[in-house]
């Protein structure tokens, strides 16, 4: 096995990891049985996925588990038992603690006062924190993976795809991380919700399958800075659509909307995550970057 060839195996067997691991949230998850997945022995291969991943398995699935539950917690009324089981959590007790450590509320408190909640209350109509900015975004390629079912899940998409392009180095410097959402989540069942999930790449990068090319921008866009979990995004998109721009006197373009997401959730605080929301805008006769309320 040749070097280039061996570290493309290391990435793809973490790769399955990584899937089986956001198929399997809800269940115990036995670190002999994911070295199997992975096809590498027991002694050895959680030190291939921290070395790649830059996190322990522990840390991944603790992440991921809360991920869920704080998207469960924003946007249902499952009661917070429920939510534990699903989220692979053993009784409440021990749900909270993880939360209450993670997020600095507990789960009751972060369902009735978390962002949002501020969404919904109307705050953000008046908060400086919600401005939106009108600017002229540059044409993006990326290169990804498509994923479908919900939009909570799209992750799986991301670490599979930096996994296929690290394995081909074709990560460069300051890849940028977005992903496009082409259906309404009010509209259509969750199982059945299309998104690309990719990292920007050079326009002559070939792109071999499974990846796909995808590209976002090249148009005018109101461009929302929303700072927080990703599970209160779905308010955020409320307020954006139902609030900015029914008053706004934009109109939407005939072109999915995007995000893009400016750090990294594996070691940076959900309260203090970084997303930009795109929501493609028809062309004015005036261009030009402003600021609304």
């Amino acid at each position: 096995m040749n070097a280039a060839h061996g570290w493309t195996d290391y990435h793809a067997r973490m790769s399955r990891v990584i899937a089986h691991v956001y198929e399997h949230l809800d269940q115990p998850l036995d670190l002999n049985h994911l070295a199997e997945v992975a096809h590498l022995s027991p002694y050895h291969w959680h030190r291939v996925y921290q070395a790649l991943h830059g996190e322990t398995l522990a840390n991944t699935v603790r992440r991921l588990r809360l991920h869920r539950a704080s998207a469960y917690l924003a946007n249902t009324a499952l009661p917070v038992t429920q939510i534990a089981s699903r989220c692979g959590y053993p009784n409440v007790q021990s749900f909270t603690r993880a939360f209450r450590t993670l997020y600095g509320a507990s789960p009751a408190h972060y369902r009735l006062h978390g962002s949002h909640a501020e969404f919904r209350r109307g705050q953000a109509c008046i908060s400086s924190q919600y401005r939106i900015e009108i600017r002229e975004v540059p044409r993006v390629r990326l290169a990804g993976l498509a994923h479908r079912g919900s939009y909570i899940g799209v992750g799986k998409a991301f670490e599979s795809a930096y996994a296929q392009l690290a394995a081909r180095q074709q990560v460069g410097p300051g890849a940028r991380w977005m992903a496009v959402y082409l259906d309404d989540p009010t509209a259509v069942p969750e199982s059945q919700l299309i998104s690309h999930a990719g990292l920007s790449v050079r326009h002559d990068c070939a792109i071999e399958a499974p990846l796909i090319s995808f590209e976002v921008g090249g148009t005018p866009c109101a461009v929302l800075r929303h700072t927080g979990p990703y599970a209160s995004m779905r308010a955020a998109y409320e307020w954006l659509y139902g609030f900015w721009l029914v008053r706004s006197g934009c109109e939407a373009a005939d072109l999915p909307v995007f995000e893009e997401y400016l750090n990294n959730p594996r070691d940076t605080a959900p309260a203090d995550l970084l997303t930009d929301i795109f929501l493609p805008l028809v062309p004015v006769a005036s261009g030009g970057s402003t600021s609304t309320g």
